[in-house]
């Protein structure tokens, strides 16, 4: 399972990334921000008490984030069909607190990440700390064209905090009748052959091609993320 450090680094590899608010009003909002910050507890983030960012985070208490790293746009070959670079999305969603000036003051001592954050508040005193520690998320690595490897995708859903992660991907019951017609119809290689047939959920897509192409209805859906 990805570890808070893993995430908060793949992070930083992307920079900047959508954080998306609830906006009290039966909404939802966003921005651009990144996170400054992890330890064992979460990933850090800092806003000011004026904003409405701040405001939604404090009313709402919740926080999700995700944002894609790749090394190129599309290419379109002769049949005009893109041709995608590999990379990766990553995503979490969650519950924030709010730092107390003791927490602060703690971290900075051992952090120089928090130290900075510290100056921020000296100098702009509506400064204010936040942490995400209740949260799941999802790495989702592609390689569509397969450069790379021989299948599209490898997914890995963490969480931490407490929170659940819902494995990824469709999963086959035992009305399968182990015809082949879904690893047939499925573009990811994500379906290998047994009593009953078995979906990798870490390379499907949950795009449906198995589900729709099942004659015994035995492929269902895993969860709701």
């Amino acid at each position: 399972m990805l570890s808070i450090k893993e995430a908060y680094e793949l992070f930083e590899e992307i920079g900047c990334c959508s954080f998306a608010t609830l906006d009290g009003d039966g909404g939802v909002d966003s921005r651009i921000a990144h996170f400054f910050a992890y330890d064992d507890e979460g990933l850090y983030l800092r806003t000011m008490s004026g904003k409405p960012f701040y405001r939604q985070l404090v009313e709402g208490g919740k926080l999700s984030v995700c944002g894609e790293h790749t090394a190129a746009r599309a290419t379109w070959d002769g049949d005009r069909m893109p041709h995608f670079q590999p990379g990766y999305m990553l995503r979490v969603s969650g519950s924030v607190r709010v730092l107390s000036s003791d927490e602060m003051i703690a971290h900075a001592a051992t952090d120089p990440n928090f130290a900075v954050a510290v100056y921020d508040i000296n100098k702009y005193p509506e400064t204010v700390v936040l942490v995400l520690d209740r949260a799941w998320g999802e790495l989702y690595d592609y390689d569509f064209n397969m450069v790379n490897r021989n299948h599209k995708i490898l997914r890995e859903r963490f969480a931490w905090g407490g929170a659940e992660a819902v494995e990824p991907g469709f999963r086959i019951t035992d009305e399968c009748i182990e015809c082949g017609t879904c690893a047939s119809a499925c573009t990811h290689k994500a379906i290998v052959a047994g009593s009953p047939y078995r979906i990798l959920g870490e390379r499907c897509d949950e795009c449906g091609n198995c589900h729709d192409a099942c004659p015994s209805g035995a492929v269902v859906e895993k969860g709701p993320r």
